[in-house]
């Protein structure tokens, strides 16, 4: 059975021939590998067979003009491509973002910039063809990948203005929220005219912190609710099935995930507080459960490791809708040989033959 049977079944509700495995890594996580004997050149998706769904995306921004206005050291601060002033701070552990400034600051700016968010077909990739065609002869599962509107609008506008004006000038927030869905939709209509055949969609869509949602259900039915809802829609019309990624604890927001239309959640993080085991017991066949792999287990002993994968996968995986990947992403205090471990445990524990 290829990637793409064995996802597929577990998104429509039956039983492949074991879980399928999915993953992401830390880029010093991916660096520390090939010194501990993960192969030059070799991915640890390659290598360890986690790339068994391929995303596919495009160009959601703005696509304003990118201008540096000061480097120094292992920082930079520069206007990117949202409007958005920015300054990162890279080290060896990876890098952070400040946002520092916004250039949509209300209701007028937003009429200014409205038309950036317009499709055309620079927001498609070049090596999009290429990518299906490579995903079809190795026989993954290709999803459609976008961001969702709620992330990517607080990106533009900033955070703290999200939250205030979702309260005091929610029509203008649900405009911003409806212009990035509907680019959502158009670059994905733009990839299906390319000849582009997807097997499903991946969104993502952080609203989640560690203890709970960012906004309160009610503000998710109100203003977001709706948007999710029209994508799953359009999505669900050509028969496809939809995955939601969201960092932290969202579990008030599960059941309204459910109501939009929503397959599949990624990738109930255990830092902050989900269980799949819980989940399982109080979804069951109603959602896919993807994930939920706790990564700071995985950086452990043996034994550790084991007990995380042995009391999680045979419960998650029952009467299947099950995918495997760790809680969020792998970091480098994850050594090569516990992950090497962790796949083995997760191929023998995942296994419905």
């Amino acid at each position: 059975m290829d990637s793409r049977e064995r996802v597929r079944r577990i998104l429509w509700g039956e039983i492949p021939d074991r879980i399928p495995l999915d993953d992401a890594y830390w880029e010093t996580t991916i660096a520390r590998w090939h010194k501990e004997g993960l192969p030059a050149g070799v991915s640890p998706k390659a290598f360890f067979g986690t790339d068994e769904i391929v995303r596919l995306g495009g160009d959601y921004s703005l696509q304003l003009p990118e201008r540096t206005v000061k480097e120094e050291g292992n920082a930079r601060t520069y206007w990117d491509r949202e409007g958005a002033l920015r300054r990162d701070l890279h080290t060896p552990d990876g890098w952070t973002s400040q946002w520092l400034d916004f250039s949509i600051k209300g209701p007028k700016d937003w009429a200014k910039y409205r038309q950036h968010l317009r499709f055309n077909e620079s927001r498609i990739p070049k090596t999009a063809l290429q990518t299906y065609r490579q995903a079809r002869a190795e026989g993954k599962f290709l999803c459609y990948f976008a961001h969702a509107c709620f992330h990517p609008t607080w990106m533009r506008i900033g955070i703290t203005n999200m939250f205030v004006w979702m309260l005091d000038r929610p029509n203008f927030i649900f405009d911003l929220l409806a212009a990035h869905t509907q680019l959502v939709i158009d670059i994905y209509e733009g990839m299906r005219k390319l000849g582009i055949e997807f097997d499903g969609v991946f969104l993502a869509d952080d609203l989640g912190h560690r203890t709970a949602p960012l906004i309160s259900p009610q503000l998710y039915r109100q203003l977001v609710f709706p948007h999710h809802k029209r994508l799953c829609e359009h999505f669900q019309a050509q028969g496809l099935k939809v995955i939601l990624h969201s960092d932290g604890n969202v579990a008030p927001l599960i059941p309204l995930f459910l109501e939009a239309g929503f397959t599949a959640l990624h990738p109930l993080e255990a830092k902050a507080g989900l269980d799949v085991r819980t989940l399982k017991k109080e979804y069951g066949d109603r959602l896919v459960l993807y994930g939920n792999i706790d990564v700071r287990k995985l950086a452990g002993s043996k034994e550790e490791i084991e007990k995380e994968i042995a009391s999680k996968i045979p419960i998650a995986k029952e009467n299947g809708g099950y995918i495997y990947h760790s809680d969020h992403s792998v970091p480098h205090d994850v050594s090569f040989e516990n992950y090497a471990f962790a796949i083995e445990l997760v191929r023998r524990y995942g296994s419905y033959e």
